[in-house]
């Protein structure tokens, strides 16, 4: 059977499920029906999750080639693009034209929520076959918002979902349909309470006596120090920028094989983000936890802030990004330093910075020899934050 002769049967195998979700989870129709009604008992206040939202925030120049920022769209960019041409609002929107005959054009991300909470879900969007959705994460089977043609205007899809009791994400995605065209998208939103703020810290509270090696960026990958992490067995927590990790990911998997050891976010480009707006400060936490889950399997849940440059909005926006804790240190062994920036030696709970730089194993070997004068070892880091 030709593709083509399939199309008729998707698009009624479409149209009954969607009459089926409809009928017995109040679909799109009924969720704009109440769009103004409040979820009962509701005292929080609702927020966008959504990571840009409005498709305004460029790429950066260390993310990868050609994605859009907040999004990952499954056909890479010959399917998916920012458009400047007739946005809904604003100076941009998406723009998606599925590259094959068996390509949705799916675009999704990850949104942040808290347990047991319910969002309301939009999107302005314009095409044929267009749909709105949340899934994985979800109490229950959600009603996709969809519009069988928009007729060359913009519309609003609207769905809500409730978040399950242990959920704290959930997928929401955009796509459109089997050889039905091009569509766009635009001002997207996630209505509803956001998770709370990240802790931030310097150091660990505990009277273990441990310490914790933490590794930032990862452009210069140093044999000696893998060879030194190996034949010590180290627990390190790796801090690398994707690009830098996508560069050699399995030099990132060989030094974090310890028991202990985690790869952890630092950010897409490396900025200051204080200079930056909550928006793109999302944008900088999401994107680098999306390449990282995507690349080592496991979505970090520890942000280190460039320069140790935060702020209430760094907090709110690791948070809205699935970070629980915000990490700088309070000793830095770098580049043949052995500073610790409170009296004394090495104390229990210790954070302690380094790179990955050619001082590396040196480095390692000074923190380690510091760390056993004060009676301590290193330890794994994510095990010891709550």
């Amino acid at each position: 059977m030709s593709i083509s002769s399939r199309m008729p049967a998707r698009l009624s195998a479409l149209a009954a499920t969607a009459a089926l979700l409809v009928a017995g989870l109040a679909g799109p129709a009924a969720a704009s029906a109440n769009e103004s009604a409040a979820p009962a008992g509701a005292a929080a206040a609702t927020v966008n999750l959504a990571t840009n939202p409005g498709f305004e925030i460029p790429a950066s120049s260390l993310a990868d080639w050609g994605s859009v920022p907040g999004w990952h769209c499954y056909g890479g960019p010959a399917e998916a693009s920012v458009t400047t041409a007739a946005p809904h609002s604003g100076a941009s929107a998406l723009a998606v034209t599925p590259a094959g005959d068996e390509s949705t054009g799916k675009c999704a991300q990850t949104v942040s929520v808290q347990p047991g909470a319910t969002y309301t879900a939009s999107a302005w969007v314009r095409g044929k076959f267009v749909f709105l959705g949340a899934t994985d994460g979800t109490d229950r089977p959600t009603a996709p918002a969809w519009t069988e043609d928009t007729h060359g205007d913009w519309q609003k899809l609207t769905t809500r979902f409730t978040a399950g009791p242990t959920a704290t994400t959930v997928r929401l995605s955009v796509h459109g349909w089997y050889q039905q065209g091009p569509f766009a998208v635009d001002d997207v939103r996630v209505d509803g309470p956001a998770p709370a703020p990240a802790t931030a810290a310097a150091s660990v509270p505990t009277s273990d006596k441990v310490v914790f090696f933490t590794i930032d960026d990862g452009w210069q990958t140093s044999p000696e120090a893998e060879r030194f992490i190996t034949d010590h067995q180290l627990p390190i927590t790796a801090f690398p920028l994707p690009m830098a990790a996508a560069a050699d990911p399995g030099y990132f998997q060989r030094v974090t094989s310890t028991p202990g050891s985690s790869v952890q976010n630092h950010s897409v480009s490396h900025p200051d983000l204080t200079k930056l707006s909550p928006a793109e400060q999302q944008v900088e936490i999401c994107d680098a936890r999306d390449s990282l889950t995507r690349r080592f399997g496991t979505a970090p849940t520890v942000f280190r802030p460039p320069y140790f440059a935060w702020n209430a909005d760094t907090l709110q926006a690791a948070a809205n990004c699935g970070m629980r804790t915000v990490l700088t240190a309070d000793a830095d062994f770098s580049w043949g330093a052995s500073n610790i920036w409170h009296e004394g030696t090495l104390s229990p709970g210790d954070v302690v910075l380094m790179h990955w730089s050619d001082t590396l194993a040196g480095d390692l070997q000074r923190a380690l020899a510091a760390a056993e004068v004060a009676g301590l070892k290193p330890a794994g880091l994510t095990s010891y934050l709550r």
